[in-house]
């Protein structure tokens, strides 16, 4: 399982969806990325729907997301691997 984490310019909280295989989690990190670079004027809005959680939806305006992450859900205690960037 893969989480795909969005940061919202002005939230605190990060929006998170799950995806059961890494291409799918790609595809989507691709489209938002490439909608964080086109023109501010746009306003496309990107909805992402969870895979664990089929009810679940989200719909966001692609020039208020800041960040987009993908990290691999580990499968031990239902733990997370530590998401962003850190050296050892």
């Amino acid at each position: 399982m893969y989480l795909l984490e969005l940061s919202l310019r002005y939230s605190p909280f990060p929006l998170s969806v799950q995806k059961k295989e890494f291409d799918d989690a790609k595809r989507i990190y691709d489209q938002i990325k490439n909608s964080m670079n086109e023109t501010l004027e746009s306003s496309n809005l990107i909805e992402l729907k969870c895979d664990k959680v089929q009810d679940k939806l989200i719909a966001v305006r692609a020039k208020e997301i800041i960040s987009v992450q993908i990290y691999e859900k580990s499968s031990v205690a239902g733990g997370a691997k530590r998401p962003g960037f850190f050296s050892t």
